[in-house]
């Protein structure tokens, strides 16, 4: 059974959508919440909103839930490495696409990461253009720059 959770963290509203002990999407904008989610899903999400929670509030680096996705081999290559993005850094597309043996495919980094099921989970806002710069990004720029700039004052 798929269940759905809505909250706001530090004014980002996100959407959590958790399925047989997993979360399968984590997606900014609030969406219906399920009601009456089995005992299960609600400890996970109460796992994942504490997380987050400690993640807005500068303490945590890393998550530890459970994530599953579906994606291409290509995509899930993607999603793979942006896990391994440390806190607080940044890389281009172009490095991106470089890591995981695929120097000519930076487009196809940024169609992976536009893709992404579970964003801060897997952390595609670490990801800017060749020239350092912010690009396009589903919470908007704006988010893109209030989570580069919460992990930079963090990062120490």
């Amino acid at each position: 059974m798929k269940y759905t959770f809505t909250e706001n963290f530090s004014g980002i509203a996100l959407t959590c959508v958790i399925e047989d002990g997993a979360v399968t999407g984590l997606d900014f904008g609030g969406g219906e919440a399920s009601e009456s989610p089995d005992p299960a899903a609600l400890a996970l999400w109460e796992r994942v909103r504490g997380e987050l929670a400690e993640y807005f509030s500068g303490g945590r680096k890393r998550f530890d839930v459970p994530i599953r996705y579906a994606g291409t081999p290509f995509q899930r290559l993607v999603w793979e490495a942006l896990a391994d993005i440390p806190y607080g850094e940044t890389r281009s597309y172009g490095e991106l696409a470089r890591l995981i043996g695929r120097p000519g495919a930076a487009r196809a980094v940024g169609m992976a990461c536009h893709n992404n099921p579970v964003v801060i989970l897997l952390p595609c806002h670490r990801v800017v253009g060749a020239n350092g710069a912010l690009t396009g990004f589903g919470g908007g720029l704006e988010v893109k720059k209030r989570l580069l700039a919460l992990e930079a004052e963090h990062r120490g």
